[in-house]
């Protein structure tokens, strides 16, 4: 990748990152690769407590007071991202120092988040085995296509994807269907690895067996008015969190025989840089460059890691002003290594035109001189 732009045109960040870098600030962040189970398991406290509590205010205030119902369902989805962070931990077997603790506490959390456990555990690890290889794109990953690839669809295949990419199908429409319809039946890793199946089917007999007993306690129709918000709001943010995480104007991506682990866990991360209580709910979960650097440290030691390599600091970092525009990042352009929006390759398309029609109209110093010459 390095090869392909000449060092003057190389973002500030990728001329500060190099193979041999990243796999020192990787040496680094090994160290905070362990367990602590005491803080593993007050976090989980202070994350199912609140949850909880928030979850059993809501049902009590459905009738009186819809209302106040509404609002605490901001903060009990916020909880519910926690939450999910935990099982994301868990699927990295970081969160506690027993393999089948995690598997086991994962599991349990994958019924509260609509996410089976094991096929999402075995679809993000592919996710960070192969992240901004152009390659092996198309499992835990947002769908993705560069310039050359779009300009090579037919137009209504354009047109699905220019839907796909949208801001109302990424944060409305796309994220209920991957919680509530895709994780039911997940078959892009099942028909890889069969086995799946039984986690998927688990957690699916689990929400049944949670939401039949809720129901039957609580009524259907208040169940329904409480946690359709909740699944609306953490779904949302949680797709939001992974977008930005990859979707950046400066990310990376290159083709396998270019493509470096370490390189590409610094360069296609971002650090999303965002104020409190936002970096508690999220679990730090924006210091994502360094999470794929060494995917077993828990959630609550990336802060410490970051603190100990301060040049990843001012790497690929985002705050939450400048990260609306990602938004419109679509399509990925080879030839500047650019995340571009429609707009821009449209743009830079009839730039490319007008120059090669241009070219056409006025003759280069060569052809005057040979028509001189002819004229002579």
């Amino acid at each position: 990748m390095r090869a392909a732009l000449d060092a003057g045109d190389l973002h500030p960040t990728r001329s500060a990152v190099s193979p041999a870098r990243a796999h020192e600030w990787a040496r680094i962040a090994r160290s905070h690769a362990q367990s602590l189970p005491v803080r593993s398991a007050l976090q989980l406290m202070n994350t199912v407590i609140p949850l909880a509590g928030i979850w059993a205010v809501m049902i009590l205030t459905v009738h009186d007071a819809w209302w106040a119902t509404l609002l605490l369902s901001v903060p009990a989805a916020a909880f519910t991202v926690r939450l999910f962070i935990i099982q994301h931990d868990c699927g990295h077997r970081s969160f506690f120092r027993s393999r089948r603790l995690n598997d086991a506490i994962g599991t349990l959390i994958g019924i509260v988040t609509l996410t089976p456990h094991e096929y999402w555990r075995a679809s993000h690890n592919f996710h960070h085995a192969t992240c901004g290889n152009l390659d092996q794109r198309g499992i835990g990953d947002v769908t993705l296509l560069t310039v050359a690839e779009y300009a090579a669809l037919t137009w209504w295949r354009r047109l699905a994807y220019r839907v796909y990419r949208s801001p109302a199908v990424l944060l409305g429409i796309g994220p209920v269907y991957l919680f509530v319809v895709k994780f039911r039946l997940p078959l892009d890793l099942i028909r890889r690895d069969p086995k799946l199946l039984y986690s998927v089917m688990g957690t699916n007999l689990g929400i049944a067996g949670a939401l039949t007993g809720l129901g039957l306690v609580f009524g259907f129709h208040n169940l329904l008015i409480v946690q359709t918000p909740i699944v609306l709001l953490s779904s949302a943010a949680g797709v939001w969190l992974f977008y930005v995480q990859h979707q950046f104007e400066h990310t990376y991506w290159c083709k396998k025989a270019d493509w470096d682990f370490h390189e590409a866990s610094v360069l296609a991360s971002s650090y999303y840089d965002l104020p409190q209580p936002l970096r508690w709910f999220s679990g730090d979960i924006g210091i994502h460059h360094i999470h794929h650097l060494s995917c077993r440290i828990p959630n609550y030691r990336l802060g410490a890691c970051l603190a100990d390599i301060p040049a990843l600091k001012t790497v690929n970092q985002i705050r939450m002003r400048d990260s609306v525009a990602c938004l419109h990042k679509a399509l990925w352009d080879e030839d500047t290594q650019k995340l571009v929006s429609f707009r821009t390759m449209h743009k830079a398309q009839s730039v490319a035109r007008y120059s090669q029609a241009k070219s056409h109209l006025v003759p280069t110093s060569k052809e005057l001189r040979a028509e001189r010459a002819t004229a002579d």
